[in-house]
C-alpha cells in the first residue's frame, strides 16, 4: 500500500468525518481508520497512530469544529464534525426550491438533489431524502439547455449587453413551434423574475418601444451580442412586477374590486400588506389599486364567482359582463 502526505491525509480524513458524522452520529479512532480502508479500498495506508495524531490537532483547532466525546478516562473517545454551513432545515428549503421550480427537467432536479445532499453527512442526507417526492407534474421543462440560457442573461443584465433569441409555445397537439415564424427577438434586459416556479425575462423591447417579458423556458436559441445599452432610468422592478397581473400585456390603470371577506387571505397573498383594504358592513371589502387590465386578470376574477365584484372601471366590468355570459350559455 502506498502512502499520502501529510496535507493529503488530513484533507481525506476531514472530508470522512463531514460524510459520515455530525450531531447524532460518532465515531471512535477504530471506525475512523476501517473506515478510510474502506473508503480507498485498501490502497493507501492509513497509520493509527498518524490518524490520531491529525484528530489532535483538529481537536485542538479553532478553525475546525471537532466534537470529542468521552464517557471516562480508559474509555474510547468519540469524535464527529458539527461545523455546517447549512443546516438540515435550511438544505429543506433548497431541495423544496428544486423540486417545485417547473422549468428544471426531472434529470436536472435529481442531480442538483445529489448534490445538496453532499451538503451535509450521509446519515442527514438520508432524512432528507425520506421526505423528497418528485412529481412528474412539477417539471414541464424537456429542455436541459434553460440553465444555461439563465447563466448568460445573468451576465447580459450584469454587463448590460443586448440580447437576441427566439421564442415560442405549445400547440393542442403539444408541439413546440417557434413564435412569429421563427422571428428573432431583440431586446435590452434588465432583470429575471422567479415568479409561480417559472423563470421570467424582463427587458426592453426596441421593437415595440416598451417593456416586456418572457417565458425563460420557452426562449430558444439565445445570443448575448456586443452591443451595450442603458437601463430606462425610471425602471422598478418591484412596481413592475406587483402590476403586472399573471404577467400577461395589457393597458395598466386604476381598478376598484369588492370581495367577500373570506377572502382577504387571497388578496393579501396576491397584493401584499400594504395594499388599501376599505372595509364593508356587508361582509364584503373593497380594494383599490393600478393593475394590468388582460385575460389573465378577467380569468382569475372569474374563479371567485360572486365573491368578486368589479366596481370600476366600466370597461373591466364589461368584460366581466361578456364573459360571465359566455359560461352561463355554454352550461344552458
Amino acid at each position: 500500500m502506498s502512502k499520502l502526505s501529510t496535507r493529503e491525509r488530513v484533507l481525506v480524513l476531514k472530508s470522512l468525518l463531514e460524510k459520515y458524522t455530525d450531531e447524532d452520529n460518532e465515531l471512535t479512532l477504530n471506525e475512523i481508520v476501517d473506515l478510510l480502508h474502506d473508503e480507498f479500498d485498501q490502497q493507501y495506508d492509513f497509520n493509527k497512530r498518524l490518524i490520531k495524531d491529525d484528530l489532535l490537532i483538529f481537536e485542538e483547532s479553532e478553525v475546525i469544529d471537532l466534537i470529542v466525546n468521552q464517557e471516562m478516562n480508559g474509555k474510547p473517545k468519540y469524535y464527529s464534525y458539527q461545523n455546517r454551513l447549512f443546516e438540515i432545515q435550511e438544505l429543506r428549503l433548497l431541495s423544496d426550491a428544486v423540486i417545485s421550480a417547473r422549468f428544471i427537467t426531472k434529470s436536472e432536479k435529481a442531480k442538483l438533489i445529489d448534490k445538496i445532499k453532499q451538503l451535509t453527512s450521509m446519515h442527514l442526507a438520508e432524512k432528507l431524502e425520506n421526505q423528497i417526492h418528485m412529481d412528474n407534474e412539477t417539471s414541464h421543462s424537456q429542455s436541459n439547455m434553460v440553465k444555461y440560457i439563465i447563466y448568460d442573461l445573468h451576465n447580459a443584465i450584469n454587463d448590460r449587453k443586448a440580447i437576441q433569441f427566439q421564442y415560442g409555445r405549445y400547440n393542442i397537439h403539444k408541439e413546440f413551434l417557434l413564435s412569429r415564424g421563427g422571428k428573432v427577438y431583440g431586446l435590452h434586459p434588465y432583470a429575471l423574475v422567479w415568479n409561480r416556479d417559472y423563470y421570467y425575462l424582463i427587458g426592453w423591447s426596441r421593437e415595440h418601444e416598451e417593456l416586456r417579458h418572457f417565458r425563460v423556458d420557452r426562449m430558444v436559441k439565445l445570443n448575448v451580442t456586443d452591443e451595450k445599452f442603458v437601463q430606462k432610468e425610471d425602471f422598478d422592478i418591484s412596481k413592475y412586477t406587483h402590476q403586472l397581473f399573471h404577467m400577461f400585456t395589457g393597458k395598466e390603470q386604476w381598478i376598484e374590486i369588492k370581495f367577500a371577506d373570506k377572502l382577504i387571505n387571497v388578496i393579501i397573498d396576491r397584493f401584499g400588506k400594504n395594499i388599501p383594504i376599505k372595509a364593508g358592513d356587508d361582509g364584503y371589502f373593497s380594494i383599490k389599486t393600478k393593475a394590468v387590465i388582460s385575460d389573465g386578470l378577467v380569468g382569475w376574477l372569474l374563479t371567485w364567482g360572486e365573491s368578486a365584484e368589479v366596481l370600476a372601471p366600466e370597461e373591466l366590468r364589461e368584460r366581466m359582463k361578456q364573459e360571465a355570459e359566455k359560461i352561463y350559455h355554454l352550461y344552458h
